[in-house]
């Protein structure tokens, strides 16, 4: 009588595709945080399309890279609902008096520097590259080794974590949330961990939208309209405190 056997466990080169990623990820946030200006911009970019060659080069289709043109159409058709509700989302919180304090970024307060980062730098520099590292690349060699709860919480966290750095004058840039949560250290270290938990759990929606469609199309335009409609209302909302 022949013996059961096992069914194969997932490859160790499967692991370390994961590894390689994450270790890259992480050295890469590092790097445009805390180096150079010009390091900041072009870090990003950069290592997503780097990590996109190699895992290409490790044996990841195009379709486990979200990427796949058979699931363009349907990728556009979830983006483009994605980004109804998010623009519908944002009107009204810039316009309601209670959420109205939380669009006062510094950053954001005049127009013509919020379109430029809504249509050139937040595009280029953070969605595109992200959610090909994150919602792409990352998503593929997740999948290949985690279920679908494992997949969903390991790459969600990631992404939270990914915005420690980013979020560390958060609170000194934005009246609203420096109300919310105080000054000092500790309104910073609360600060960081609410951009934490809110970029997780955009992750988790990221995720699911990238699962849905097959198409990283549909998380892309998510996160542009999130970042993208959001600089566009603060730059409205000072216009309009200011006026």
């Amino acid at each position: 009588m022949s013996v059961p056997v096992a069914a194969p466990r997932p490859k160790l080169h499967a692991y370390i595709d994961i590894a390689v990623v994450v270790v890259v990820l992480a050295g890469t946030n590092l790097i445009a945080h805390f180096t150079t200006a010009w390091a900041n911009i072009v870090t990003v970019p950069i290592a997503a399309f780097a990590l996109l060659a190699l895992m290409r080069k490790r044996g990841l289709g195009w379709a486990e890279l979200g990427l796949s043109p058979r699931h363009w159409r349907r990728g556009t058709i979830y983006a483009l609902g994605a980004v109804g509700i998010v623009l519908a989302a944002v009107a009204v919180g810039a316009l309601l008096p209670i959420t109205r304090p939380f669009f006062l970024a510094d950053r954001y307060a005049t127009i013509s520097g919020a379109l430029i980062a809504s249509m050139i730098v937040i595009p280029l520099q953070t969605v595109i590259p992200e959610e090909l590292a994150f919602r792409g690349v990352l998503h593929g060699t997740l999948d290949r080794v985690l279920g679908v709860r494992g997949l969903f919480a390991a790459g969600s966290l990631l992404f939270g974590l990914w915005h420690i750095a980013s979020s560390m004058g958060l609170t000194s840039g934005n009246a609203g949330l420096a109300g919310l949560v105080g000054g000092g250290l500790v309104g910073r270290i609360a600060g960081i961990a609410l951009a934490v938990a809110a970029t997780a759990a955009a992750g988790v929606v990221f995720t699911w939208l990238r699962r849905r469609s097959g198409s990283l199309l549909a998380p892309i335009a998510l996160h542009w309209s999130l970042n993208g409609a959001g600089a566009l209302a603060a730059a409205l909302v000072w216009h309009t405190a200011l006026g």
